[in-house]
């Protein structure tokens, strides 16, 4: 029988709109990366960091927004970060200096953190049965990086930066009020006042999730936002070819989370992420064989692989997060979701310092291939041993 209530629909397309909205804002600067680097002069690293910062806000913030989400309630706080994300992201339009794109990067970062917010919003109107599938498509609105990916160098070259964070204002405003007009809690949603003390006591079941985040998502972020570079420095692409062939690896791994979450409904979470883990390992072995010559085709074959295998993960891994945590997902979502962040900050940085140092990026995607091998290996025994025990007491 099914038990979900009327509306979970409406505000399930709500929210996963929403989520795209402010993940646009979040990819901002990736997509002009390349050509900020040249006009400013910028090294490999110094590039890396002002990629990574926005991720790095976005991580942090997502434990006390998570929280936050739990004691009021999804609505009132989508509604401001709406708006916070709208006023940042005309800033970048503006943003001419190296030290003014990283000041606007870390505002940016807020918007990162909308993931801690839809979750436990959305997790609230739909019963456990149909939660991977539901919380899949809403991890859909990772599309917003593909959005920014392919519009922003659009809107650039044919305007001006200025024009193209004016623009992105504007719709993430607009939608600002759609979604402060339409969007509704569930009924029956109480808040709840999770003590990170008590989630964090959960010892192995929190860390496992986060660990699984961390290269799930974490590697996803890192390839859509540091490809369009990527791309530009192996085929020698324009800064519009770049960021469309990017957007492709964005749009198909958001394509497939939502068929992980499914998957994950009737399979069971952790067979779907032990393919996934082990399928991202081979995708970057071949990454690190092309390294040093790489060829477009096995390039683009590797990349759009990896992007499906990252995206089954993705949508697997919070399928998991309300069935362990039910009385505590949006505090339970801010750790996990900020560890996936951090997952994200930490490879443009580590691609960047290993291109300055050894001329290519072996060492960056071998170090994924050992991260992947280890989180297949533990969602493998995970499978054998049934389920984790509850340690928080």
């Amino acid at each position: 029988m099914d038990t979900t209530p009327a509306g979970a629909g409406r505000n399930l397309a709500l929210a996963t709109i929403a989520f795209a909205v402010c993940f646009s804002a979040w990819g901002m600067l990736a997509p002009l990366a390349p050509d900020l680097q040249d006009e400013l002069g910028l090294s490999n690293t110094e590039t890396g960091i002002m990629i990574s910062i926005p991720v790095l806000l976005g991580s942090l913030l997502r434990i006390p927004l998570g929280v936050l989400t739990d004691r009021i309630g999804g609505r009132p706080v989508f509604t401001g970060m709406l708006f916070f994300s709208a006023g940042a992201a005309a800033l970048v339009g503006f943003a001419n200096s190296y030290a003014a794109l990283l000041g606007a990067g870390l505002l940016l970062g807020a918007s990162g953190a909308s993931f801690a917010v839809g979750i436990p919003f959305v997790a609230k109107w739909y019963p456990p049965d149909r939660q991977g599938m539901a919380l899949g498509v809403y991890g859909v609105g990772n599309i917003g990086t593909a959005v920014a990916a392919f519009s922003i160098p659009v809107i650039r070259d044919a305007t001006s930066q200025a024009v193209a964070g004016l623009v992105f204002a504007a719709v993430i405003a607009a939608y600002g009020v759609i979604w402060m007009s339409l969007a509704r809690h569930a009924p029956g949603a109480k808040p709840t006042h999770p003590r990170y003390r008590e989630v964090l006591g959960a010892g192995w079941r929190l860390w496992r999730l986060s660990l699984y985040y961390f290269v799930t998502f974490g590697g996803f972020v890192a390839m859509a936002i540091f490809l369009p570079k990527l791309l530009k420095d192996w085929f020698d692409y324009s800064l519009t070819e770049a960021g469309l062939r990017a957007a492709g690896f964005t749009v198909v791994a958001t394509a497939a989370r939502p068929v992980g979450g499914w998957l994950s409904d009737r399979i069971g979470a952790e067979k779907v992420l032990t393919v996934s883990f082990f399928g991202v390992g081979l995708d970057a072995a071949g990454l690190t064989w092309q390294a040093a010559d790489p060829s477009i085709v096995p390039v683009t074959i590797f990349c759009l692989t990896m992007a499906m295998f990252l995206g089954l993960g993705n949508g697997a891994v919070f399928k998991l997060v309300p069935k362990e945590f039910p009385h505590a997902t949006g505090a339970a979502t801010g750790i996990i979701g900020a560890a996936g962040g951090l997952g994200g900050f930490f490879p443009p940085l580590i691609l960047g310092v290993v291109k300055d140092t050894t001329g290519d990026f072996i060492i960056a995607f071998a170090l994924l291939v050992v991260f992947a091998v280890v989180c297949g290996g533990i969602a493998a025994r995970s499978i054998s041993s049934g389920p984790v025990p509850d340690e928080s007491g």
